[in-house]
């Protein structure tokens, strides 16, 4: 199966290094030249434009930062019939994104795939696809769903609930951090020995698994990463639209939401999500 690549950040060019090993024919698009040259040198052919990579496509996968990101380059894709290739955009975006970008996909082709993992997992064929569709276009790319990810999760033929499962896990996830962030300023505060509450993080029941990869970066304060603050406190406006057609107000996620905003305002717009306790440690240090 031949697959194009639009995005080359991080997660897109770990999706399409994991591609290159297992195989397939992988060719990339990204907006800003350069980007593209460590898939490119494992063997992917770099296209000028969006049309050109998904021209010989059997699959497109979108990659992208935002739902302008995308609108922007689903507009460029070419024309096609009911034989052209299957979009899949495993970028975040709002449901309601997802559900007009079927509409303007070529020969109404798409699927929406957000991934849950990181780009180690992605690129290791750890991480994990929600895939939302008619039926039969998702099973189109059961070559990309069964061989580049540990397991993949069919959530209906309306596109936007894949979407909206995804902004849930990626809103426990970053609640959760939240809290860890303040448990640890909050024992720092209190006097507690830190190398016992890094062992404590990592083997109490309450600290979800999913946090265990940044209890390094909360405690050492070392926010190299791949999911910034920004991205964070985007993601976590789109959870808290989610209850908005039933006219309820979630005063949870947009506390937690804040506190992301807060921390990309500060200078760590850019930096991993665990940078979500420096504003904590800077009232501090005030």
């Amino acid at each position: 199966m031949r697959v194009a690549v639009l995005g080359m950040g991080v997660m897109g060019r770990a999706m399409a290094r994991r591609l290159l090993a297992l195989g397939f024919p992988v060719t990339v698009w990204n907006r800003t030249p350069g980007r593209a040259a460590e898939p490119v040198g494992l063997g992917a052919v770099e296209a000028g434009s969006p049309a050109d990579a998904a021209r010989d496509a059997e699959a497109v996968l979108l990659s992208l930062a935002d739902d302008r990101a995308v609108r922007e380059v689903m507009a460029h894709l070419p024309a096609t019939g009911s034989e052209g290739p299957v979009v899949a955009d495993m970028s975040t975006v709002a449901p309601a994104t997802t559900r007009a970008l079927r509409d303007l996909a070529p020969g109404r082709r798409f699927v929406a795939a957000p991934v849950l993992g990181g780009p180690q997992a992605v690129a290791e064929g750890r991480a994990t696809v929600l895939v939302g569709g008619e039926r039969d276009l998702v099973d189109t790319l059961k070559p990309v769903w069964t061989r580049a990810f540990a397991s993949y999760s069919y959530c209906g033929a309306d596109p936007g609930d894949a979407l909206g499962f995804k902004l849930l896990n990626n809103y426990l996830l970053m609640s959760g951090l939240a809290v860890l962030a303040e448990a640890t300023v909050a024992a720092r505060e209190a006097g507690l020995d830190e190398t016992l509450l890094h062992d404590f993080l990592l083997r109490w029941p309450t600290v979800a698994p999913a946090l265990h990869n940044r209890v390094d970066d909360v405690l050492g304060g070392d926010h190299r990463g791949w999911f910034t603050t920004s991205l964070a406190a985007k993601d976590l406006r789109l959870a808290a639209e989610l209850a908005e057609p039933g006219g309820v107000d979630l005063p949870i996620v947009r506390l937690v939401g804040r506190r992301y905003e807060e921390a990309a305002e500060e200078g760590w717009g850019d930096a991993d999500i665990g940078a979500i306790v420096e504003p904590l440690r800077a009232r501090r240090s005030h």
